[in-house]
């Protein structure tokens, strides 16, 4: 699929730390697991009364499949095997999902960044993206090349027609364009992967979200906010191309937390949320509160309240169809929110 698909979803995920040298040390990779009871699972299990199925909730992660697919135990892939019916956020595989998400991120009435944004903020992101660009053949794989991509196809379908989009959606696009985002393109994500296999079998599959419920509250930041989103965001890439700072923790330490069986040391340690970021001691008073605005909000709009209309959906699905057993696959981040997941009425094991 087109980069530009997972840019919302792969991209809040990519810095989820503060960006510097004091960070922890970062995970080793898990030992493979040496039998099933080893492997850990974000998978739940909701217990109906009986004669009832049970249906689940399992939590994805939004990177290469083939990168966790063996870390995840039978119990979770049968539990995916045996349901009639598998929903997740959206409907990846319908087309008129994505043309909604590339409508979402485009300015209004033909506007560009260049007439919209500052001058020197426009040129340090033009800069940056010409540095990507040059950068991504060099980054690229001999297996990517092997499979007929190419490096400017490759960043057009990521970056292509970025002087068109939202500057908020234009700050995630570039947290997506490292050297190991790039390097791992071509492969479906998990979530993307488990639609086309749900696909497949013929089961039948639907979304619980609409297009517009993930957009709207990105969009929703005034323009203040996202002048400071974009210029923080590219401070902390222009630091690491110059060698004077270091990306604390990385996609590559997503996947190790997810195959380990523990997310919560990095995203979910002190409630955070999953979004770049801004909150750090350097910054001015002023621009501290800035930061602090930002986060509080996408905390509201992306974890809390989707969470609640989420759980909503899901319950009334059950509540609908008691005698059918549903596979439900959101962002892990999303299906650990015990307050939320708790309101389906039933347990979790």
């Amino acid at each position: 699929m087109p980069g530009f698909s997972w840019v919302f979803l792969s991209a809040l995920l990519h810095a989820v730390a503060p960006w510097g040298a004091h960070r922890p040390d970062r995970p080793r990779q898990c030992d493979a697991p040496k039998s099933q009871s080893d492997m850990n699972s974000f998978l739940w299990r909701v217990k109906r009364a009986p004669p009832h199925p049970p249906s689940y909730l399992f939590g994805t992660i939004h990177v290469p499949y083939s990168r966790v697919w063996d870390f995840i135990p039978d119990r979770s892939k049968q539990a995916f095997h045996s349901s009639r019916n598998v929903f997740f956020e959206l409907d990846l595989t319908d087309p008129l999902t994505i043309s909604k998400l590339t409508n979402c991120q485009l300015l209004p009435h033909g506007e560009s960044l260049q007439t919209l944004l500052p001058r020197d903020l426009y040129r340090r992101l033009k800069r940056h993206l010409d540095y990507v660009k040059h950068m991504m053949p060099y980054w690229m794989t001999s297996d990517q090349r092997g499979r007929g991509l190419y490096a400017d196809y490759l960043f057009n379908a990521i970056a292509g027609n970025w002087e068109r989009k939202r500057p908020v959606w234009v700050m995630l696009m570039i947290n997506s364009l490292t050297e190991w985002d790039v390097r791992s393109r071509g492969t479906p994500v998990l979530d993307l992967y488990l639609a086309q296999e749900a696909e497949r079998m013929g089961k039948t599959t639907g979304a619980v979200e609409r297009v517009e419920e993930q957009c709207h509250p990105l969009n929703g930041l005034n323009f203040s906010q996202v002048l400071f989103a974009l210029n923080q965001t590219l401070l902390q890439h222009e630091g690491v191309r110059a060698g004077s700072l270091q990306g604390s923790f990385t996609t590559e330490d997503l996947i190790t937390h997810y195959n380990c069986g523990d997310l919560s040391h990095i995203i979910f340690n002190h409630d955070t949320s999953q979004l770049p970021h801004f909150i750090n001691s350097s910054l001015p008073a002023h621009d501290r509160t800035t930061a602090l605005q930002i986060d509080s909000y996408f905390r509201r709009e992306l974890i809390y309240k989707r969470n609640e209309r989420m759980a909503r959906r899901v319950s009334a699905l059950l509540q609908r169809n008691p005698n059918q057993t549903f596979f439900f696959a959101f962002g892990a981040g999303k299906g650990a929110s015990d307050t939320a997941w708790g309101r389906f009425g039933g347990r979790f094991n």
